[in-house]
């Protein structure tokens, strides 16, 4: 997703972009014996997609179906053309879908080509283009299912939550005409995925081993930033894991693979996402080829939240895309307070009064856990970031602890199924604040909406104990 300014100082016209999707896939019932075989072949700058379906259907829907930021129109169609004949891609509902034009069931065999671009999607991993013509895409962005009908797609629900369905995780063969394929830090001379979720790199990128950290960067990217990545992106996971303990899957040694788009004028901007083991990052600007406090800033920033996300989106996830408040506001909080304890000079301050502010703007009423439904994914931070706080500032009044001594005993009994769920995060709050009150007002927020948000943000600071005043119609941190 895009979030202009999230919590740190820019450049003039910056921009910092992420995306929040960081669970597993979603609790549906998949019949996997109807998931096709796909092969992806690079050659030179054009991709071929093969899909050969093991069933027959009238349409095949795209699970990957996100819409690029701000315009709010679907990706896909815009980068693959459908070469076989009688076949047409087209939008139904919340999914890209294909179908044949006489309405009878699609052909056993599919071929797309596509012309990838980098463009930013709400809340989904969106596709990598380096500057020398490689080409990173997520594993799970060819995950399809079948329906009865177009009409069907209109009426699917949006995360496939609870739903049976006839798909799942593709079985995707990975190949490049000029090389090796990049997958996990090793290369390959082909490779098949099934319900991996992380990237394949098509085309060269410098690969470069490091202790706790290995490094994929565009060749062409500003050398400054990979030198500032390959210095704290350690640090802060070292933090992290003293705090809370070991992360998930390959959290303890990640890769973090890096693009660049070229120094496009009065321009600097960041973003990417995180997966199991990795975190993706992007730049472009000309504000960015030179060194700056500003923009050093913004990627600890963002790499403050994304490593988070190993422990607080990977380690244990939210249930349900409505609840990614959990994550997305937790790790905000885990980010201001990692920062801080790493750079004593970082206004952790500023950071959090524009997460208050910002769910004061998002959640006047309309319930935050609808705003994914309205392209309003910055509520999921800006108000989880609050309730973190809320949470934190009980914890403290407890026993004099913070986020992090919160956070951690709900890690840790919820390993093992790898799920947090809304109900266990505001039970642990009743118990540690003794006031269900918090936990009540918070689920009215959630659901509901607020008519004064102001008031309810005050009132829940209040009572938890986070340092505050109200003037002119705007809560404001006082420490």
């Amino acid at each position: 997703m895009r979030l202009k300014a999230l919590t740190l100082p820019l450049l003039a016209g910056a921009a910092l972009l992420s995306a929040c999707s960081t669970t597993a896939a979603p609790r549906s019932a998949w019949n996997f014996a109807y998931a096709p075989a796909v092969t992806v072949t690079r050659e030179g700058e054009t991709l071929t997609v093969d899909y050969e379906f093991s069933r027959v259907a009238p349409v095949w829907a795209f699970m990957d179906s996100a819409l690029i930021a701000d315009v709010r129109e679907p990706w896909r169609p815009r980068q693959w053309t459908v070469e076989t004949p009688g076949v047409v891609m087209e939008r139904r509902g919340h999914y890209d879908i294909i179908r044949s034009l006489d309405g009878g069931p699609v052909p056993s065999r599919v071929r797309f080509t596509v012309r990838p671009k980098a463009e930013e999607l709400e809340a989904e991993y969106k596709t990598l283009v380096f500057s020398d013509g490689a080409v990173a895409l997520p594993t799970r962005q060819m995950d399809v299912f079948a329906l009865a009908s177009p009409e069907a797609a209109e009426t699917t629900s949006s995360d496939l939550n609870g739903v049976s369905v006839d798909g799942g995780p593709s079985r995707v063969t990975w190949r490049d005409r000029d090389g090796a394929v990049l997958f996990n830090g090793e290369r390959h001379a082909e490779l098949t995925t099934t319900g991996e979720r992380s990237y394949v790199l098509l085309g060269e990128a410098r690969l470069t081993p490091g202790e706790g950290l290995t490094t994929v960067m565009d060749p062409n990217l500003p050398p400054w930033i990979g030198e500032k990545i390959r210095d704290f992106a350690p640090r802060v996971g070292q933090f992290y894991a003293h705090r809370l303990g070991q992360p998930g899957a390959g959290g303890d040694k990640p890769v973090v693979m890096v693009s660049w788009n070229g120094p496009t004028e009065r321009m600097s901007s960041m973003g990417g996402s995180v997966l199991p083991g990795l975190i993706v990052m992007s730049f472009e600007g000309v504000g960015v080829t030179r060194p700056s406090a500003e923009m050093e800033q913004v990627s600890r920033w963002f790499i403050g939240h994304e490593s988070a996300h190993f422990w607080l989106g990977q380690t244990v996830r939210y249930e349900f895309a409505r609840d990614s408040w959990i994550t997305e506001g937790g790790a905000d909080l885990m980010a201001v307070q990692a920062l801080k304890t790493l750079d004593p000079a970082y206004d952790a301050q500023k950071a959090l009064q524009e997460e208050v502010d910002d769910c004061a703007k998002l959640s006047q009423g309309r319930g935050v856990a609808g705003a994914g439904d309205r392209g309003e994914h910055r509520a999921y931070y800006a108000c989880g970031a609050v309730f973190a706080m809320t949470a934190a500032a009980a914890q403290h009044g407890r026993d004099g602890g913070d986020w992090f001594d919160f956070l951690r005993p709900l890690l840790d009994a919820n390993r093992k199924d790898g799920v947090l769920t809304r109900p266990e995060w505001l039970a642990a709050l009743t118990r540690v604040s003794g006031d269900p009150s918090l936990a009540a007002d918070i689920e009215r927020m959630l659901d509901q909406g607020v008519a004064d948000p102001t008031a309810e943000i005050a009132s829940l600071f209040r009572r938890a104990g986070v340092p505050h005043v109200v003037e002119n119609d705007r809560v404001i941190l006082t420490s």
